[in-house]
């Protein structure tokens, strides 16, 4: 009750406060935020945060614009410079900045407008691989499926694509695709990924994955942190990791890194929780991710795979 009075007033009050803000530093919000927050999450948490607030029409239909253009993944490397040019030059006129007199706004500002629409563009084309389903017909999946494979076990080779062999990476039965239902071929891609960008590290997960009595199922526990990572970035809480971490426009292989330090770090969290059996994965993974969400919730964090290797 007391955030939502306090909620309250100070939506009331905000106009207020700006008005004196503005005729004390001669500048309005958007250059104060950029100016006086440090560079990252906090300064792109306040831009954003300002724009959402704005009431000036040219503002919300500069908004609307930018959330279609991402809705459709129209940000390219082709059109983003005319996108971000657009969008600064509409900010400076309906804020009455003078870009001679503020030479630094532009560059400042449009980054985090980069940043902005660059992680709801991410969230866009994460769930579009996520509602791609596996397809066995489908020979760039099938090459995908066997370069995880290859990428895991180069010195074991398959007998057979439908084999009991895929059980030893940790898939449930004979034939992988049946597990990709939930995350489609978003969680086939993140597999991929750790295992080719961090050999050291997927190999070390494999290990430990294959311990005599706190194994699991490494491809199964992989596709589930899939689908916490997604969950993650579409509410929200992974932005302060990615406006920290990113100096362009983020990509997919942004949300690739973020997995895989989710991968590395579950495990030993795992490891270290001692389980009696893997009926208490789900507390485990519950456990972990509200750690996760504890440490995103800090504007400061940003996550970095620590490829330290124990011997357990």
């Amino acid at each position: 009750m007391f955030n939502y009075i306090w909620s309250l007033i100070s939506w009331y009050l905000r106009p207020f406060v700006k008005w004196i803000l503005h005729h004390t530093t001669h500048m309005c919000e958007l250059q104060r935020i950029c100016y006086g927050e440090r560079t990252g999450a906090p300064r792109t948490f306040g831009v954003e945060n300002s724009l959402r607030l704005s009431k000036n029409l040219d503002i919300k239909s500069l908004l609307s614009y930018l959330d279609d253009v991402t809705a459709h993944k129209g940000i390219t490397a082709r059109s983003e410079r005319g996108i971000l040019e657009e969008t600064i030059r509409t900010v400076l006129i309906a804020k009455k900045i003078n870009p001679t007199a503020h030479p630094d706004f532009a560059k400042l500002f449009g980054k985090c407008v980069e940043l902005i629409w660059g992680y709801r563009q991410l969230c866009v084309e994460c769930e579009e691989l996520r509602q791609t389903p596996y397809d066995s017909d489908n020979p760039s999946h099938e090459s995908l499926l066997l370069k995880f494979w290859n990428l895991l076990m180069p010195f074991e080779q398959l007998e057979a694509r439908i084999t009991k062999q895929w059980q030893d990476i940790g898939f449930q039965g004979d034939d992988p695709k049946t597990d990709f239902r939930g995350m489609g071929i978003l969680g086939l891609e993140n597999l991929v990924y750790f295992a080719q960008e961090y050999p050291t590290a997927a190999t070390h997960v494999l290990s430990h994955s294959m311990h005599p009595r706190y194994g699991y199922a490494f491809a199964i526990v992989g596709i589930n942190l899939t689908s916490m990572a997604l969950r993650l970035l579409k509410d929200g809480s992974a932005k302060s990791h990615m406006y920290n971490s990113l100096k362009t426009l983020p990509s997919i292989s942004a949300f690739h890194q973020f997995y895989c330090y989710l991968f590395y770090e579950f495990d030993g969290f795992w490891i270290e929780s001692k389980p009696s059996n893997i009926m208490e994965f789900s507390s485990i993974q519950e456990k972990f991710e509200n750690n996760i969400r504890v440490a995103l919730a800090n504007p400061s964090t940003v996550f970095r795979i620590n490829l330290s290797v124990d011997n357990i």
